[in-house]
């Protein structure tokens, strides 16, 4: 079994709205594994980096700004197609467009409080995920669960 790590941050409107660990659970409950996570301000810069791909789009200061309000909690998550699934979890990044049943389905109204980051490939989760985490900082871990999870 080929697993794969993705990058989910909660922004700054999930972490004052107190939702960090209900999105937690349900990332646990689905049954991926939780490899490294911390409450971070990580500033202008770093966040410049991390949208550094919709750096000509007319919300890109504003995005910048926003995500600079308050503390992000940073999570990588591993498990089989974890990318994918992490983005089916989450829902469309308009709220309006999330089905009921996904974290932003079910928590938030606007695009530009959607509540969540997440990885929407395998590539650009590797690139994030060294943007937010130094490689001490990722356990590897045999999980309790694998074997009720996975055949």
């Amino acid at each position: 079994m080929s697993t794969e790590r993705t990058f989910i941050a909660i922004k700054p409107d999930g972490v004052q709205r107190g939702l960090v660990g209900k999105i937690l659970k349900r990332f646990e409950q689905r049954g991926f594994k939780l490899v490294a996570m911390k409450l971070c301000m990580p500033g202008k810069e770093h966040l410049e980096k991390h949208y550094a791909d919709l750096f000509s789009k007319p919300f890109f200061a504003g995005l910048v700004e926003y995500m600079n309000s308050g503390p992000i909690c940073a999570m990588v998550w591993e498990g089989l197609n974890v990318v994918k699934m992490g983005r089916m979890m989450l829902g469309e990044t308009n709220p309006q467009a999330s089905l009921p049943g996904s974290i932003r389905g079910d928590y938030s109204i606007q695009v530009g409080r959607n509540i969540c980051h997440g990885s929407d490939a395998v590539e650009s989760a590797n690139h994030e995920i060294a943007l937010w985490f130094k490689p001490e900082e990722l356990m590897s871990y045999d999980s309790c669960t694998a074997k009720w999870i996975y055949e």
